[in-house]
């Protein structure tokens, strides 16, 4: 659990196990060669420094999946933790034990004696409902069953009034084991507080929970807006969530979730299920998936609210440029390199490189099995290698960059390339539709992929975008585009932030016929 990307991490080596039997995880014990392990910070377990530590194994148990694509690979399912390996039930571990590293020390043994329990399914509630389908589309793929699911927030009155059919708010989020943000009882004033290093203030949880009451109060006020609230629960093999779009080593997420998930959601809860009557908003991971859902299924939706996306271009892949430098790891010249950041804070200052954060991923997983920022990139966005595992877009350990890979990831994913390419026939369904917000002072350098996607909206005329691209002066990752709150409040905010630009696109764009009243109670 001290285990982060932060100077303050703890030491984690990592290598992978075949065929590990129950006699070895419990009795008998491994013998390790020291090369065989991937360390972070500490790149080889012998630079340890002498010492007395604590030491701690955990076996993050993986899976054999033989796909359709003919592929046999292994990896680690999602058991309902969301991709993490030190939360994952299942996973074995130690007793923590106290060591003394030294020359000539006996070998160190450990005894994986404990297992992560279950999780268990969340509960319906008069306002959150959950449903989980088995997916045809993932589950052929895959070669074993495939579930994808949500959460859904009803609106109040939606048992008394069976007649209403309902807007829909895909709020593209990561892994949620439940609907978040939503509290129906008052704060909790026993509530000790605690202090934000994101956000560099006290009592943040205090504010979490008044912000959540305050959306419930909102929520169930006489004549707001009755709408469907639905955040998609896609966790797979790779991360906590798919990105929500068809890949060669995810499968088809993106036609799982919109022609089997939305169609399922929409009958459950009565959703108007028409084009639109639906719309798209989140950050970060699901700012992404927001432009790339709307770009992929255009007349799907009526619009996305975009913010802090992921790169949307790959000029611009955080802080690398993917065509046309050599190395992700170091702006390089004839006689010096220089190491590039990975994140920053609020001053500028930088708190980890992107070599170190892949470090950290590789010490977690090979072949992309680390279940962290850079891995489910490359899983999503490359082809599948011989070895039936995602193609580095860089190696790990030196940074050197594939440029026929970098082609590929332009060619499927680079979303600015694509709308470049296809904007006269793809530009007729995304006219008014593309909304993008982004702090200047992001802490992953995502202003920068946004700075050169709205170069080309704001060129495009044939026909014009007519959406916005909008920026938080100093604003750190994940500014969401409400300049009168500070980021620790209008993230918090998301499903009702947009609600004045939906309901006039509702107003505007509604066919002739369409139930503009039914969900106005």
């Amino acid at each position: 659990m001290q285990i982060n990307l932060s100077e303050k991490t703890q030491m984690v080596f990592g290598f992978d196990v075949e065929d590990m039997q129950p006699a070895q995880a419990n009795a008998a014990g491994l013998t390790v060669a020291d090369d065989a392990f991937f360390g972070y910070p500490v790149r080889h377990l012998r630079d340890v420094p002498p010492g007395e530590y604590y030491v701690q194994a955990v076996l993050h148990r993986y899976e054999t999946f033989h796909r359709a694509d003919g592929h046999t690979v292994k990896l680690p399912m999602d058991r309902g933790e969301g991709q993490h390996w030190n939360l994952a039930p299942g996973n074995l571990y130690s007793t923590p034990q106290k060591i003394v590293l030294a020359a000539g020390a006996a070998p160190i043994r450990v005894v994986l004696d404990q297992e992560i329990p279950a999780i268990g399914a969340p509960k319906d509630t008069k306002f959150i409902r959950h449903i989980r389908i088995q997916s045809a589309l993932l589950t052929k793929f895959w070669g074993r069953p495939m579930y994808i699911g949500a959460a859904v927030l009803v609106p109040d009155g939606f048992d008394e009034h069976p007649q209403a059919h309902f807007p829909v708010m895909i709020f593209e989020d990561h892994f949620v084991e439940d609907f978040e943000g939503f509290r129906t009882e008052p704060p909790d004033l026993s509530l000790k507080p605690d202090y934000s290093e994101r956000f560099h203030i006290s009592g943040y949880n205090r504010i979490q929970q008044e912000e959540a009451y305050k959306f419930y109060k909102q929520w169930t006020a006489p004549n707001f807006p009755r709408y469907l609230v639905v955040k998609l629960q896609h966790a797979n093999p790779y991360y906590d969530d798919s990105y929500a779009v068809n890949s060669a080593n995810l499968g088809p997420y993106g036609d799982a979730i919109e022609t089997e998930l939305i169609p399922a959601i929409e009958k459950a809860f009565r959703g108007i299920g028409q084009g639109w009557a639906r719309f798209l908003y989140g950050g970060s991971t699901g700012g992404w998936e927001s432009i790339a859902v709307q770009m992929f299924y255009p007349d799907h939706y009526n619009g996305a609210f975009i913010a802090c996306p992921d790169p949307i271009d790959f000029h611009a892949y955080t802080h690398v440029d993917l065509y046309n430098q050599k190395n992700a790891f170091y702006h390089e010249g004839p006689h010096t390199r220089i190491a590039q950041p990975g994140m920053r804070n609020y001053l500028g200052q930088t708190l980890i490189s992107i070599e170190a954060n892949n470090q950290y991923e590789l010490a977690l997983g090979s072949h992309s099995r680390s279940g962290e920022q850079f891995d489910i990139w490359q899983a999503v966005y490359s082809p599948t290698g011989s070895d039936g595992y995602p193609v580095p877009i860089f190696n790990k350990e030196t940074g050197e960059i594939d440029h026929a890979v970098a082609a590929y990831w332009k060619e499927h994913y680079d979303l600015t390339a694509i709308l470049q390419r296809d904007w006269p026939t793809l530009g007729l369904n995304l006219r008014g539709k593309l909304h993008i917000y982004c702090g200047s002072a992001d802490n992953y350098f995502l202003n920068d992929a946004v700075y050169l996607a709205e170069d080309f909206l704001k060129s495009a005329t044939n026909p014009p975008y007519e959406g916005e691209v909008k920026y938080g002066d100093r604003a750190e990752h994940c500014w969401n585009g409400d300049p009168t709150l500070p980021n620790y409040l209008s993230r918090l905010h998301y499903n009702t932030q947009y609600l004045p630009k939906i309901l006039e696109r509702i107003q505007t764009t509604a066919p002739a016929g369409a139930d503009l009243t039914s969900w106005r109670y």
